[in-house]
């Protein structure tokens, strides 16, 4: 029982500042250091933009300009500026902004007062300028402290707002922007507002058709059919089907990427295969009219509700207070406008009907082994350690708010999987132990997903077998040996789920663990390095008789060394599938027959690693093994 005296010295009031720093994730969820999608320095670069959009959505300035060097950020856009009178206060008083008054911004991206108050409070320098009529007032501030407040002063530059910051290391550990996750918010904002020109690093992103654009990016190989592209009033809807399992969503409120879906992407699951089965007037399954289905679509709602401050789930069920439902808005839409589509496009509802019977017939044929397998998996979970799960999956995961903080590692062998069970948070991180090297599966069925005993495991430990609405954790970190055989094993698993679940890799749930190569200490210092050229910094810094050791494996770290490495400055690597790549090719090309391109690609590269350092690389011996044939084939 405490002793502590509760008295009104214990009481006490935190400035927004201090509130947002000493509480990133009520305002920006995560921080990160930037390999994933939704990691802080992207929502601050986000809550920049969403006002440059909420300008250009009101009429106000056609062109942003976003300019990254290293850890600094430049927006510049062309509205209307900030009053100068408010340019302080808008960045640095909470609940002030322009978002409140409805008629100014009646569906607003931003947030109401919060966005560049965080984006300020968690920078380590923050600059804002406002242009108006002529006239430019600009402040500066540190970790939301204002450090210049400038006088008004005569101006040539055209109308707008210019933000400049840099993300607090303090906050942000060794963080940085990666291209891929920047391109793709930004080509979001396009998609979402034609017209709309954002210039990134002397790069222009424009798009001239919206959604219809944006699934023609997304797409991996030819679509089973042209893209339906459907435009209403407040909503815009784009789809089709693709050869290839599960069902892939962009879903968009208010220019928002709602990347949890939330009610408007449940109202057009339902509504899309609720509309498909009556137009064909037959009792399918859902599943089966879905599966395989790319779809896009955006609403524009008024005060929508989100489930978290970084807006990634809408929660609204109506499109506007004590308006219509979301459901029937959705519904009633798919309803007129894709019924008659339909209506007038023989060709797409021929093929449209031979995808969703050949669903149906998979799924009739896989009915007996699918049920046998999850007996399997059942008693697997009862009768082994394979899987080692966290604490978050004994309350409700989907009220526990730690959901989004839990990883599942996926290791080879017991020396690795033990020394990560034995260093890991057991409240968010869960384990799962390879037996050996998994089957290389391009080509082959789902069927082989449930035959395989290894497949089946993996499969419901993340409970994905039906979607990812039920995926169990946010990440899935594969973690291997920096060797030939661990890298194999690392194209193995990524060739399992592109092959069957690619819609988990595309939402950014699929990482590789880096791991230290080298330790270099000396009496009052440990460096783990991550490279050969880590190596050479850190016996610089110690001196030459600094003590060296090499890792072969992840067994050989001991587990109170392995808490560094799995720890919240843990260094993970994205497993992203490039605007330009073709997953089909891309696994034909690595994991497919041997081909003479494959043969001369090998021979190619083994030559530069060979060229480029005496000691040979891990891309150099797999490339070796390759080319000796010593990687498996597939079987027929």
């Amino acid at each position: 029982m405490s002793t502590t005296n509760y008295s009104e010295e214990h009481i006490r009031s935190l400035d927004w500042k201090e509130h947002i720093r000493l509480r990133p994730g009520m305002y920006i969820g995560k921080l990160g250091d930037g390999s994933s999608y939704d990691d802080g320095i992207y929502i601050l670069l986000k809550e920049v933009l969403d006002n440059c959009i909420d300008e250009f959505v009101m009429g106000h300035g056609k062109r942003v300009e976003v300019t990254i060097e290293g850890p600094r950020v430049t927006i510049r856009d062309f509205g209307r500026g900030v009053p100068l009178g408010k340019v302080i206060d808008v960045v640095s008083k909470i609940n002030t902004g322009a978002k409140y008054d409805s008629k100014a911004f009646k569906k607003s991206v931003g947030l109401n007062g919060v966005g560049t108050k965080a984006v300020n409070a968690l920078s380590h320098y923050f600059r804002i300028e406002s242009a108006r009529e002529g006239e430019l007032k600009m402040a500066e501030f540190d970790r939301g402290v204002l450090r210049k407040d400038n006088k008004v002063v005569r101006t040539e530059e055209p109308n707008g707002t210019r933000v400049v910051f840099e993300p607090d290391p303090q906050m942000f550990h060794n963080f940085q922007f990666r291209e891929q996750h920047i391109e793709r918010l930004l080509w979001n904002y396009c998609y979402l507002n034609t017209g709309l020109a954002i210039h990134y690093n002397g790069r222009k992103f424009q798009s001239k058709n919206g959604l219809l654009d944006l699934l023609t990016t997304k797409m991996d190989g030819e679509p089973l059919y042209p893209i339906i592209h459907l435009v209403g009033d407040d909503i815009e809807v784009a789809m089709t089907h693709a050869e290839h399992y599960g069902e892939e969503y962009y879903s968009f409120v208010n220019g928002q990427h709602t990347t949890q879906g939330g009610t408007h992407q449940g109202a057009f699951r339902e509504a899309v295969a609720k509309t498909i089965k009556d137009f064909f007037k037959k009792d399918w399954e859902a599943g089966d009219v879905r599966t395989g289905i790319v779809a896009a679509i955006s609403v524009k709602v008024i005060e929508p509700v989100f489930e978290s401050q970084t807006k990634t789930k809408l929660g609204s069920l109506e499109v506007e207070p004590g308006g219509q439902s979301m459901r029937s808005f959705v519904g009633d839409f798919l309803a007129t406008k894709l019924d008659n589509f339909l209506h007038k496009n023989a060709e797409v509802v021929a093929a449209l009907q031979e995808k969703i019977l050949a669903s149906e017939r998979e799924r009739k044929e896989l009915s007996g082994i699918r049920k046998l397998a999850r007996e399997r998996a059942k008693k697997a979970s009862l009768h082994n350690k394979k899987l080692r799960d966290c604490r978050v999956h004994l309350t409700d995961p989907k009220k526990d708010e730690r959901k989004d903080l839990t990883t599942l590692f996926i290791t080879e062998g017991d020396s690795a999987s033990g020394s990560i069970t034995k260093s890991r948070n057991v409240e968010t991180q869960a384990v799962f132990s390879l037996k050996g090297k998994p089957l290389n599966c391009f080509g082959l069925t789902k069927k082989v997903v449930y035959e395989n005993e290894e497949f089946n495991l993996v499969q419901a430990a993340l409970d994905i077998e039906d979607g990812m609405d039920g995926l169990r954790y946010n990440r899935i970190v594969i973690a291997t040996d920096a060797d030939v055989d661990g890298m194999h094993i690392r194209l193995l698993m990524i060739t399992f789920f592109l092959q069957f679940f690619p819609d988990l890799i595309k939402n950014d749930h699929l990482y590789i663990l880096q791991t230290p190569l080298f330790r270099v200490r000396d009496k009052k210092e440990t460096i783990y390095c991550y490279s050969e050229g880590e190596r050479v910094a850190a016996l610089s810094k110690l001196g030459k008789n600094a003590e060296i050791t090499r890792f072969k494996g992840l067994g050989e770290i001991s587990p109170d060394e392995f808490k560094h490495f799995i720890g919240p400055d843990m260094r993970l690597e994205p497993v992203m599938i490039t605007k330009d790549a073709s997953v089909h090719e891309l696994l034909a090309f690595y994991m497919g027959k041997n081909t003479p391109d494959r043969q001369n690609f090998i021979i190619e590269n083994l030559k530069v690693e060979k060229d480029m350092v005496k000691e040979e690389t891990p891309i150099a011996a797999i490339a070796r093994k390759l080319k000796e044939n010593e990687m498996e084939e597939v079987e027929a």
